[in-house]
């Protein structure tokens, strides 16, 4: 599964602006662009037309100036579809020039050699480019993408729950914060035997594997050009370990599910702490989301404090861009790209509170705001395994299935971990 950021409500005249620049706003589309190079065609996320328009249309208008003419069709996929759109269309003539990429989706793709390689040095700010984003670019020391934006998990917490537990700041240690939770879960778990104080769904893996690399473990390591797992290593069976402790002292609920709908389980008023993205702190009080509207306002983020004493390392979700190596019109997909991940345009995706893909404009990013936490936990950000079998590692499970049987005492963290690399070592190396 490919971690991203989903996004917030629809922004209002979308399409006003998408027509005002002579942009595509359609859904879907399949087309290529021109040979002749007068006309890109660029496939964005939903995400880019719901929640950053004006962005996407200043990058065409600065585009055009730069290459009168050129008329770019912007087509928006959804997340659901686009790769087997993607698929399809690659396998013919008529391919897009640029593509979104989730990050985690992205090696499959470079190592068939579906991408066109880029040179970073002609991209703004590319050697401070968020290394978890870069890394998932990079192959054998070419680049094939380039980072778009990025989102890091945080703590978030109920601000009325900590006052009236006399708790006076969110936490800034991991002693702190088991603290706080021993505080909340004395209060509240006494009045209600179904309160978390810490809600950590048992498949949750990309929160379980913080820990793993918190404490200095792996899901997977190269060695001698094989990829294997290393998740029964003596360190991550520790990050594991410590991560089952926190479920056991702290949450209530069912254990063999997930965080898909965290927001409508937090919205339900029986929930401390939980660990999340940062507009899923503004979804539990959203009645869209599943959540509590009367909740609204009572719900703040934190920098999740490690037990290394650093960080939590957060999952580092986000998207790249791409030009497919069939495109007719790499130079000016390349020229595209430049316009719409600069300075400018990243300063818009920070007024959007989204989280910018380089450590400098990271600094930009209100410390006050929901998103600051991010921001600092977003230089501690990771990526999955750049392997050339990991999307078979996802789509057989392997992580959320260990976490489950841990999480349910069905086996011991380390017979758990041994199987899951046992399953990782047979399809992780394939490509």
């Amino acid at each position: 599964m490919t971690l991203r950021l989903p996004r917030r409500s629809a922004v209002l005249g979308a399409l006003l602006l998408f027509a005002v620049t002579g942009c595509s706003s359609g859904e879907g589309g399949t087309s290529g662009g021109r040979a002749d190079g007068s006309g890109l065609t660029v496939w964005l996320t939903v995400d880019a037309r719901e929640s950053w328009p004006d962005m996407v249309a200043s990058a065409n208008a600065r585009f055009a100036k730069k290459h009168p003419g050129v008329k770019v069709d912007v087509q928006y996929q959804q997340w659901t579809t686009k790769n087997q759109k993607l698929d399809a269309v690659l396998a013919g003539r008529n391919v897009p020039d640029v593509v979104e990429m989730g990050n985690s989706e992205t090696t499959n793709y470079i190592v068939n050699d579906a991408f066109a390689p880029l040179d970073p040095k002609t991209f703004e700010r590319s050697g401070q480019w968020l290394p978890a984003l870069a890394d998932a670019c990079r192959l054998d020391n070419r680049t094939y993408c380039v980072p778009y934006y990025a989102g890091a998990r945080v703590g978030v917490y109920r601000t009325d729950y900590f006052k009236d537990t006399g708790i006076t700041r969110a936490p800034r240690t991991y002693p702190e914060l088991i603290s706080d939770l021993d505080r909340l879960k004395a209060k509240y778990g006494a009045e209600d035997p179904g309160f978390s104080a810490f809600y950590m769904p048992g498949r949750y893996w990309s929160a379980a594997m913080g820990f793993v690399k918190d404490a200095g473990g792996e899901m997977a390591v190269e060695k001698d050009g094989r990829w294997q797992g290393a998740l029964s290593s003596p360190k991550s069976v520790a990050g594991l370990t410590t991560w089952k402790k926190l479920l056991d002292d702290y949450y209530v609920g069912d254990r063999a599910k997930d965080n898909g709908d965290q927001p409508a389980v937090v919205g339900q008023g029986k929930v401390g702490v939980f660990y999340g993205n940062t507009w899923e702190a503004q979804a539990a009080a959203d009645a869209r989301s599943g959540g509590d509207p009367r909740l609204k306002g009572k719900f703040a983020t934190f920098a999740f404090p490690g037990p290394s004493g650093k960080l939590l390392p957060p999952f580092l979700g986000g998207s790249t861009l791409a030009v497919p190596a069939k495109s007719r019109n790499q130079e000016l997909a390349a020229d595209w790209i430049r316009v719409f991940t600069d300075g400018e345009s990243q300063r818009k995706l920070i007024a959007a509170n989204t989280l910018p893909n380089n450590t400098v404009q990271l600094a930009d990013v209100a410390a006050g705001g929901i998103n600051g936490p991010a921001a600092q936990a977003a230089v501690r950000g990771w990526v999955t395994p750049l392997a050339p079998g990991w999307t078979s590692v996802e789509k057989s499970n392997v992580l959320p299935e260990m976490l489950e049987r841990i999480a349910t005492g069905k086996a011991s963290v380390r017979d758990a971990a041994r199987e899951a690399d046992r399953r990782i070592d047979a399809v992780i190396n394939e490509r």
